[in-house]
């Protein structure tokens, strides 16, 4: 498999390679200075530069690094989520921790597990994640330093891929409770949901721009009921907050691994996300 780090610049519609690798890796986030992307590969957690340096961070024990992970407002610390087990049920123990942007040893924040970490808020207090409680998936609050979750939604299907918007007055996610996995948003305290996205695509991890106008979100051209399986045709979607349209941007094999986590350029003119291809 060929893994490839790449950016979409939705001023231009421009779609630009960065990095390439024959092996597998996932989940861009963006850093705040636009210097760097952080990716995870193996269990680890990596630096991509622009000029293809790759530099592993320091996780400490932290070693089964999945690809949920994001880095706060401030650009100082990283929250990411680490099995706390091995194994092929080793999601199961997926945890979530935090570290200094320039690596340390982790913290740990969620008592329970599974949780896997999708978002900060804008003041960079509190975490937003999905979470497998009593065999349901939903979505969650906590506090960056740890304590009682809080929880948004309570649907008998998935609930997934909580982000907050920019100004910190909605959340979007995706859920399969209108019985296909849709594009939802809601207040920060769960109230006042709304279904944004109906089609025939299973609509995956809206990430809202720097400037709150517009989200990118990732859809299959086929209905994949609950799960969000790789190598999958994909197409890369814009929503405009403004006037609700819906621009298609790209298409590539890809899905789990791909848009999983914020990856928008400081400037809100580009994001990044990662596409595959089998080598045989």
């Amino acid at each position: 498999m060929v893994s490839t780090l790449e950016v979409y610049d939705v001023t231009t519609d421009e779609r630009s390679l960065v990095y390439s690798e024959e092996d597998h890796f996932e989940a861009p986030n963006w850093s705040p200075d636009g210097s760097y992307f952080l990716i995870n590969q193996s269990g680890s957690l990596y630096r991509i530069y622009p000029d293809g340096r790759k530099e592993q961070l320091d996780t400490g024990f932290a070693n089964r690094c999945n690809n949920d992970h994001g880095i706060s407002p401030d650009g100082t610390t990283i929250a990411f989520s680490h099995n706390l087990e091995d194994g092929p049920d080793g999601w199961l123990t997926s945890c979530i921790f935090t570290v200094p942007l320039a690596g340390g040893t982790p913290t740990q924040v969620t008592e329970q597990v599974p949780s896997f970490w999708h978002g900060w808020s804008p003041d960079g207090k509190t975490l937003t994640y999905t979470a497998q409680r009593d065999d349901r998936f939903n979505v969650y609050t906590v506090a960056t330093t740890g304590g009682e979750e809080t929880a948004l939604t309570d649907s008998d299907g998935l609930d997934d891929g909580p982000s907050y918007a920019p100004d910190g007055q909605h959340m979007y996610y995706n859920s399969a409770d209108s019985g296909s996995m849709e594009i939802w948003r809601m207040h920060p305290d769960g109230s006042n949901k709304e279904m944004l996205t109906d089609d025939g695509y299973s609509n995956w991890f809206a990430h809202p721009s720097p400037d709150g106008t517009q989200f990118v979100f990732i859809s299959y051209l086929r209905d994949q009921g609950s799960a969000h399986p790789a190598m999958k045709e994909v197409v890369l979607r814009l929503y405009n907050l403004e006037d609700h349209s819906i621009r298609v941007l790209c298409g590539f094999t890809g899905g789990q691994g791909s848009l999983n986590v914020p990856s928008w350029s400081p400037d809100g003119t580009r994001f990044a996300f990662v596409s595959y291809r089998y080598t045989n």
